[in-house]
């Protein structure tokens, strides 16, 4: 089965993710990112990239996806820069599948 990208954050950070076919929703607010990231995974999308700004403000919608098999929702930095928080999430996610932190 074939699976959708789709791509949630402020819109100087996300527009270029266009140019790879990907779905690109705009959210400048919490709000905005949980209708984005509720509409994607009902649609059934299997990647939801969010930028770690905007992931920040929706923590409990996210994490309510991550018990979930699909859709993997993964964070990524912003036109800023990292906050650090999509990589404590991959380090996590290591230790709960390897039993120890190996990176």
């Amino acid at each position: 089965m074939t699976y959708k990208i789709g791509v949630i954050g402020d819109k100087e950070s996300v527009l270029p993710f266009k140019l790879f076919g990907f779905t690109v929703c705009f959210a400048d607010e919490a709000e905005e990112a949980k209708t984005a990231l509720r509409k994607l995974a009902a649609d059934e999308y299997g990647v939801i990239y969010v930028t770690e700004t905007c992931a920040a403000t929706i923590k409990e919608e996210i994490d309510r996806f991550n018990s979930q098999p699909l859709p993997a929702v993964v964070l990524i930095p912003n036109h800023g820069g990292s906050l650090g928080i999509g990589l404590s999430a991959v380090q996590e996610n290591v230790e709960k599948a390897v039993g120890q932190n190996i990176l």
